[in-house]
């Protein structure tokens, strides 16, 4: 199959124009493990890299430097044999006269893929890297220096807000996220593997948009079938995955699996304080490092009340992924025999798809906007939560838009097989939800009863009167 580059429209842009800039240029690209980083770069500038290396987990400095050799050694053939490096200084000395004796005309890609990973302990390996661009391929005009890592934090970190040689050298930053439901509608047609657009939900609220998850998808079989191939065969892609993510991505995962684990169990998100109440999390600055770590990688969303208290900011656990393995793969607790309970229903089952669905929600809300008609007006995202007294109930509103016309949509969100039906009991409640939102915020603004659901609503007298909005799934598809 001819190897295509499935959306990534806002992408490729970027990486059209800095080909045709008058300068060098310094592309961080960071994301998750997994989400077609390297494949992008390699497809895209592949008539242009004319040398490219790659980390090695867990390498030493040797490994990495000889890698390093053998991969100058691949791309410039004609090269005279050179002593592998005995240190970054000497390797990026021959990476220079090796772009020095090419002589493809326009601009010359460098890729160095993994970075955290070459970065090894007392490598001096990014003091190097910051020393070659500042005194060698900054000087030049025809170069692009493409950096990429799953470490996101690290990129950031170490290099994007680098106060040595290399502040302020970055000139484009890309974060790469998982595909949306309509590029993962995309690449499963280029696949060619046709499914109904609920079941596309389904994988998507189990696989998310990883594209390396989504090549385990299998033509003929249904959503829940692959699911169960995937996550619970004994050679399933994903049934060692969970560990290998984390582990990959930071030095120390265990406090960053214990967070995702605490997060997978409450559908509403915690603040930071709730989360230093589990008691199995570290006080202080590192539960403030890590939640930062697994939020600029994607792991983790951090969505602000509608009050906009920082001490009142939920974190949500936004991978796909990693909320269903805690729910179904981690102990099997509450699926069927094979772990995975498909169509079969249940209470396990019905509250992970309802917090996966709002998930999907969060991450697509341009495409609610645009379903709204409001895309383009200036509007925010918040969420809102009232807790529970001895005498009252707490009260919910997962997603609001708060729209700089004066009006705000309360969405309230449902997964289901079959259309919406409001009953006596639910209008009841929703009316008391609004009551309470305006009450405790003060807000004088509209407040339009926005419905997010899979099949929209039954029509019924309910209906006609609380529901100012309604989107259902295929705007999703947008």
């Amino acid at each position: 199959m001819e190897t295509a580059i499935i959306g990534r429209e806002e992408e490729i842009q970027i990486l059209e124009k800095l080909l045709h800039t008058q300068q060098t240029e310094l592309l961080a690209i960071y994301g998750r493990r997994r989400v077609g980083k390297t494949f992008l770069i390699k497809t895209y500038y592949k008539k242009h890299t004319i040398f490219s290396c790659s980390g090695q987990y867990l390498g030493k400095k040797n490994e990495q430097l000889l890698n390093f050799a053998e991969q100058l050694s691949n791309c410039f053939p004609g090269r005279k044999p050179q002593p592998v490096p005995a240190t970054w200084q000497q390797a990026f000395k021959q990476l220079e006269e090796c772009v020095d004796s090419h002589q493809q005309k326009g601009k010359k890609v460098l890729f160095f893929d993994e970075l955290p990973w070459l970065d090894s302990h007392k490598s001096g390996f990014l003091s190097s890297f910051s020393y070659f661009f500042n005194m060698y391929a900054s000087q030049r005009s025809d170069l692009v220096v493409v950096i990429c890592g799953s470490a996101a934090s690290w990129v950031i970190s170490k290099v994007i807000n680098n106060k040595g040689g290399l502040h302020n050298r970055v000139t484009q930053r890309l974060r790469l996220l998982p595909f949306t439901l309509r590029e993962t509608e995309l690449y499963l047609q280029h696949r060619n593997i046709q499914l109904g657009r609920y079941q596309l939900l389904q994988l998507y609220m189990v696989l998310g948009g990883i594209p390396h998850y989504l090549n385990a998808v299998q033509r003929g079989k249904s959503a829940a079938q692959n699911i169960a191939n995937i996550c619970f065969s004994k050679d399933g892609a994903l049934a060692g995955e969970f560990n290998n993510l984390y582990a990959a991505l930071f030095s120390n995962p265990q406090n960053h699996m214990q967070i995702v684990k605490a997060l997978a169990q409450k559908n509403k998100g915690l603040t930071r304080s709730e989360l230093l109440k589990t008691g199995k999390l570290p006080t202080g600055g590192t539960i403030t490092t890590v939640l930062d770590e697994l939020t600029e990688s994607g792991f983790v969303e951090k969505v602000y009340p509608f009050e906009k208290l920082e001490k009142n900011a939920l974190y949500r656990l936004a991978d796909a992924f990693s909320l269903f393995y805690f729910r179904f793969m981690h102990s099997h607790a509450g699926a069927g025999k094979t772990g995975w309970p498909g169509n079969e229903g249940g209470k396990a089952y019905t509250t992970w798809c309802g917090y996966a669905f709002e998930n999907i929600c969060f991450t697509h809300a341009w495409q609610i906007k645009k379903a709204l008609q409001v895309a383009g007006v200036q509007s925010s995202q918040y969420s809102w939560y009232k807790p529970g007294t001895q005498t009252e109930e707490g009260a919910q509103i997962d997603l609001l838009v708060d729209r700089a016309d004066n009006c705000i949509n309360v969405c309230e969100i449902k997964f289901s097989q079959t259309p919406i039906a409001i009953d006596k009991k639910y209008a009841a409640a929703l009316q008391n939800r609004l009551m309470l939102f305006r009450q405790q915020t003060g807000t004088r603004k509209t407040l339009l009863l926005t419905f997010i659901t899979t099949y929209g609503l039954t029509d019924n007298a309910y209906k006609q009167q609380l529901a100012d909005n309604e989107v259902t799934m295929e705007a999703l598809f947008g």
